[in-house]
């Protein structure tokens, strides 16, 4: 009996091993679909799949260069206007970029056009400036040698082929953003989901609505096109091949982004900090972190050659945080032995890391010739509530939007097209799938080489914790700053699109929940299908009839009293006449008209800054006297009075520029709690157009309507009453 027992034991374990053998192969079929089906099969699958991917990538690109084409044309009529009603749109800033471009393609060659732009004596009064290297106009150049050089003269006008880049550029960036979430999840449906997202959001997204020639219009999209290589490039189960394009196409992008804006940086530095973590916690091989480190080092050499040796990249704290790594790689190797020494140098390297890239900075920016910008440390200390100031300059930048923190109604927005809760969603499950990794890598665990999708750890691929920490890090920036949201949103649109897309990580989410009613990968994979399905219907139904009434009804931009000015300085002002206002005015005087100023929209230069707030006296309460010898150590002969300054009602208390003047100028009192305006003499603006002593002495009208008096500045003063 008991002989017969064990042996119907042995024949039952028997049947039961050649049933699981018969089941594995089922069971790896269900996980692995290619397993079992011929090598040709497979790569046709492969190809089919990267082609309608990448055509699915062109095509949205191409599709949003052409929807930001419709719109400009919607909103300025652009096709109907003549060429100074359209230089008109240009406003502030672009103004002077496009100005620019126009001075290259009237110059007899584009050498000479070059030299007089590094040589320039003839925008801003008293000063030759380098105005390639001052104002970054490396775009301006591109874009000039293009329009001669495809013969493009006779076909296009250049305002056309300029904007039309820029909007061509746009649509590499919908692409890029595109390709990075498809990586990611693997199905270009995330892809699609992105650009939805990106779209619907576009006034949080981006400024191209705004002002086309921004520097970050030019940069974003190469920045973006970095972060989709470097994505591919983090990941473990990369072929050579694919790795060695991700790294030129790396190489590439960096270089031209930080080339297109003076600013690029320090955004790669917030870049490099999130390389700097991922590689300290073990989450990605060292080898290829320290690669990029190299590609920012030759891109901050090569930018500093070719930008005139621009002191500005070698004070910047990239170059300072790199170099510190560097330093402190032969640490790091030894770090990741051993289990409690391992943990001290962790701690040790971090100090290290931190105390050589302050030290490093410091004595960069002793040692290194370079214009320090006071206003920006003085604007920090202020905004953190560190000090307190009466500085014009200080307060005006306090005052702007975007250097203010984010509104309610930017997180209304994107509740309400659904970004911000999936964002959210996705977030916390890929933090702390990351934070589990990171647990178990200080526990001693290895990196693993591959992730499969019934492992259920999404933290454990390298390009989606790099993503995690560098979304967090932006976030924060934009939390303090709403014109970091530019930078940040879109990058919501990636990873939102690619966590509900992504069936890594509702297994992920699976397996922390313990699910036994249904197969886990079963369900992750409908899931996977459904979610991004539903949103883009509800998206499409809600959003899709806004678009095209956006795109289909005409809007009227037309500023009448400014066109009217314009043709008066082009036909009235002698050639030497040197024009004096506020910046932003000033900007297109200089674009539709050519005549020199005093002053520029641009605030990353001291003395200009200084010039900005000396010309906006003109807005305060100061004597003719005061303001005239302002505007005459400026060699000024004509003097623009905006009445929308003049008479500006603010929406913030104190943010007016006749508020921050008085401020600055002394020249208001506080009464328990209440402020009162006080000065012996009246606001110079308003007073100007009464035409009594001593202001007509000084000044002389010679023009106006509706928003501006234009007045001549007297070179010989009369004081009879």
């Amino acid at each position: 009996m008991h002989c017969f027992g064990a042996e119907d034991l042995r024949q039952r374990k028997k049947q039961n091993c050649t049933e699981t053998d018969k089941m594995a192969p089922d069971e790896r079929n269900k996980e692995n679909p290619n397993l079992g089906r011929s090598p040709k099969y497979v790569l046709f699958q492969r190809f089919a799949k990267l082609f309608f991917g990448c055509v699915a990538a062109i095509t949205s690109g191409m599709m949003y260069a052409v929807y930001l084409s419709t719109y400009h044309e919607r909103k300025f009529w652009f096709s109907s206007r003549q060429e100074l009603e359209r230089e008109i749109t240009f406003q502030g800033d672009s103004a002077i970029y496009y100005s620019f471009y126009k001075e290259l393609l009237k110059a007899p060659s584009f050498e000479r056009g070059v030299y007089e732009l590094t040589h320039n004596n003839k925008t801003v009064s008293l000063r030759t400036i380098n105005a390639v290297q001052q104002m970054t106009l490396y775009p301006e150049l591109i874009a000039s040698v293009l329009y001669q050089a495809s013969g493009s003269e006779e076909v296009i006008e250049p305002v056309y082929f300029y904007i039309g880049i820029v909007f061509g550029l746009q649509g590499i960036y919908m692409a890029a953003l595109f390709v990075t979430s498809w990586v990611m999840s693997g199905t270009w449906l995330a892809g699609m989901l992105t650009v939805a997202w990106f779209i619907i959001n576009r006034t949080d997204t981006t400024r191209i609505d705004h002002s086309i020639p921004l520097r970050e219009n030019w940069a974003l999209p190469y920045f973006a096109c970095q972060v989709a290589a470097l994505t591919g490039y983090l990941k473990n189960n990369i072929n050579s091949s694919a790795e060695r394009f991700c790294y030129l196409l790396v190489s590439a992008s960096t270089y031209t982004f930080m080339m297109m804006w003076e600013y690029s940086h320090y955004l790669l530095f917030v870049q490099a900090v999130s390389l700097v973590l991922l590689d300290s916690f073990a989450l990605v091989q060292t080898d290829k972190v320290h690669e990029v480190y190299k590609i920012y080092l030759f891109s901050l050499f090569l930018g500093y050659l070719l930008q005139f040796e621009n002191p500005a990249l070698l004070v910047s704290p990239l170059l300072s945080l790199v170099a510190a790594l560097m330093l402190s790689k032969c640490l790091q190797v030894n770090m990741k032995k051993g289990t409690f020494i391992s943990r001290m140098l962790k701690i040790m390297y971090f100090y290290l890391v931190f105390t050589i890239t302050v030290t490093m900075n410091f004595l960069l920016k002793t040692f290194v010739p370079h214009k320090e910008n006071e206003h920006v440390l003085k604007f920090l200390e202020v905004k953190f509530g560190l000090n307190t100031t009466k500085n014009f300059t200080v307060n005006w930048l306090l005052c702007q939007e975007s250097l203010q923190t984010p509104s309610q109604d930017f997180f209304l927005r994107l509740t309400q097209s659904s970004l911000l809760p999936f964002y959210i969603l996705v977030l916390i499950i890929c933090l702390s799938s990351v934070t589990q990794v990171i647990f178990r890598r200080i526990g001693g665990e290895p990196l693993k080489e591959k992730v499969t999708l019934d492992d259920g750890r999404i933290g454990e691929r390298p390009e989606i914790a790099y993503h995690v920490i560098h979304t967090i890090l932006m976030g924060c920036l934009a939390m303090m700053l709403e014109g970091m949201k530019y930078l940040w949103t879109p990058y919501m649109c990636m990873l939102a699109a690619f966590g509900v897309c992504s069936p890594e990580l509702w297994m992920t989410l699976f397996k922390w929940l313990r699910l036994r009613a249904v197969h886990p990968i079963l369900l992750a994979l409908i899931l996977s299908m459904a979610v991004p399905s539903i949103i883009g219907f509800s998206l499409w139904k809600e959003y899709f009839p806004r678009i095209m009434t956006e795109l289909s009804e005409l809007q009227e931009f037309y500023d009448s009293d400014t066109v009217e000015l314009m043709m008066w300085v082009k036909r009235q002002a002698p050639v030497a006449a040197v024009f004096a206002g506020s910046p932003q005015l000033m900007g297109m005087i200089k674009l539709c008209t050519g005549w020199m100023v005093t002053s520029l929209p641009l605030y990353d230069d001291v003395d200009l800054l200084q010039r900005n707030e000396n010309v906006y006296q003109i807005y305060s309460k100061r004597s003719a006297e005061d303001i005239y010898k302002i505007l005459t150590s400026y060699k000024a002969t004509y003097l623009i009075i905006e009445d929308s300054i003049c008479n500006e009602v603010g929406s913030v208390k104190g943010c007016r520029v006749k508020d921050l003047l008085d401020i600055a100028n002394g020249h208001v009192v506080c009464d328990e709690g209440d402020s009162y305006a006080y000065s012996k003499y009246g606001r110079f603006c308003h007073e100007i157009k009464m035409n009594y002593s001593p202001y007509v002495n000084y000044f002389t009208r010679v023009y106006w309507n509706r928003s501006y008096f234009v007045y001549k500045i007297n070179t010989v003063i009369s004081f009879q009453s």
